[in-house]
């Protein structure tokens, strides 16, 4: 089972969805984790409270960017208050494989990204 998600990985990575740029978002929020400089912009346009489209850009390991481009794609439809309830389980959940402590800032840097926009924080409280 686990080979099945390491391909989805690798195929997010590979061929990420909704990389790319809004004009004009509502919600534009760009972060890099310090330890390994991945890098993570992510952009969203509203429709009232709910996200009509996310869009990330970003360069870094297959990691960051896969959870990038799968956060994105579960994205459009929720509401501003359901992405504050997002966690660590819901991206690991979303991975699907087991992530070492020094992959997990990789792996969370989009949440983070995400949350801190929506927040409309200069930093995101770890």
């Amino acid at each position: 089972m686990d080979d099945l998600y390491r391909e989805n990985i690798i195929d997010h990575y590979r061929h990420p969805r909704n990389k790319g740029h809004l004009e004009d978002p509502d919600i534009h929020y760009h972060d890099v984790n310090p330890f390994c400089g991945d890098e993570i912009t992510i952009e969203l346009k509203l429709d009232g409270d709910r996200i009509a489209k996310a869009v990330f850009d970003g360069k870094g390991c297959a990691i960051s960017q896969a959870a990038a481009s799968m956060l994105t794609e579960e994205l459009e439809g929720m509401t501003l208050e359901e992405v504050k309830h997002l966690d660590k389980q819901f991206i690991l959940d979303m991975l699907g494989i087991p992530i070492g402590p020094v992959r997990l800032k990789c792996a969370l840097l989009s949440l983070k990204v995400l949350k801190a926009g929506v927040y409309g924080l200069d930093e995101w409280p770890e």
